[in-house]
């Protein structure tokens, strides 16, 4: 999986397409992250002794990986990812503009 935790990614497809927010949590287990502000669900829920008055949580439920790319960090526009070894270490780069991500 190419995205991690921290990075500004960009809806591609869904209801939310265009949308631009930050991953709060990757499931590479799943191929699902969670972005900030996207894929907003709400839950019902009972009243119970922590929540006494119950009714609607919202919440942003995870979102497929192949429905988001990484935002290029130069031309603010989704871009595909690519590698390279500078100085032994793997990085990831910006197809679009060959920036660093």
């Amino acid at each position: 999986m190419f995205i991690k935790k921290g990075d500004k990614v960009v809806v591609i497809t869904g209801k939310d397409k265009g949308k631009v927010g930050i991953v709060k949590k990757a499931l590479p287990k799943k191929d699902q992250v969670v972005v900030e502000g996207v894929n907003i669900v709400k839950k019902h829920t009972k009243s119970s002794q922590d929540a006494p008055q119950g009714g609607r949580i919202e919440f942003e439920a995870p979102i497929h990986v192949s429905n988001v790319m990484l935002q290029d960090p130069e031309t603010k526009k989704p871009t595909r990812v690519g590698f390279e070894i500078k100085d032994g270490k793997k990085v990831r780069i910006s197809k679009k503009s060959g920036k660093q991500i």
